[in-house]
């Protein structure tokens, strides 16, 4: 899961990288509006985390240059400005939530996690990999035709998959997405993966949960 950091305080910037890549995120990081304007025209993120006060281009400038561009990446404010005026400009230039400095980095990851819930949510209801239709609507999983039952927990699981096929998810991220990193470890990732790779994999010859050793896991149609 990539995450664009804009904050030209090195220090705050070098801590937010620390924080968010032992949880398992990629981060980059970019200390000028106008170089994040033009990355994010070549470059795909999930969150971008962005300071409103920047050189270059403010926070409020680059925001509403991806809006009219028709990037919907999630975007998170991250100020030490928390006036009302600010927020609501924030809000009316395309961010998508808000977040005063200084601040907890326990709140951060939970905006992070909404923010990705909100765009799961947001995506096409029906997503197919080969032969494997996820209808996110209705919670039904079908293969080949073929209705498979899936446990609430499973489903969600399947879900942070399908909807970002193709990507590997590090266990630390689907701890993030799918449990909220409460009570839970890699263990019970691997062992609900294990559950899931059964009900999706085991009677078909063509496999697409495949697990990425030292990373993660990856839902993709075999090559």
């Amino acid at each position: 899961m990539r995450v664009l950091v804009v904050e030209d305080d090195q220090e705050i910037a070098a801590a937010l990288r620390t924080g968010l890549e032992d949880v398992g995120y990629d981060v980059h990081i970019v200390r000028d509006g106008e170089r994040a304007i033009r990355l994010l025209s070549r470059a795909k993120f999930s969150v971008v985390l962005l300071d409103l006060m920047l050189p270059g281009a403010d926070g409020f400038k680059v925001c509403q240059r991806m809006r009219e561009s028709g990037d919907t990446t999630p975007v998170l404010m991250l100020t030490a400005r928390d006036a009302l005026k600010d927020r609501v400009t924030g809000l009316d230039t395309g961010a998508d939530d808000y977040l005063a400095k200084p601040f907890e980095f326990e709140e951060l990851l939970a905006r992070i996690r909404a923010l990705l819930r909100r765009e799961l949510a947001a995506k096409s209801a029906i997503v197919q990999v080969d032969d494997l239709v996820v209808d996110t609507a209705q919670r039904r999983v079908e293969r080949a035709g073929q209705h498979i039952h899936l446990t609430p927990r499973e489903y969600d699981l399947l879900a942070a998959l399908a909807m970002r096929s193709s990507r590997v998810l590090t266990r630390e991220i689907i701890q993030q997405i799918v449990w909220n990193a409460d009570d839970t470890s890699s263990n019970t990732v691997d062992a609900h993966m294990r559950n899931l790779r059964k009900k999706i994999d085991s009677a078909f010859s063509k496999k697409l949960i495949h697990t990425i050793y030292g990373v993660g896991y990856i839902l993709k149609s075999e090559a």
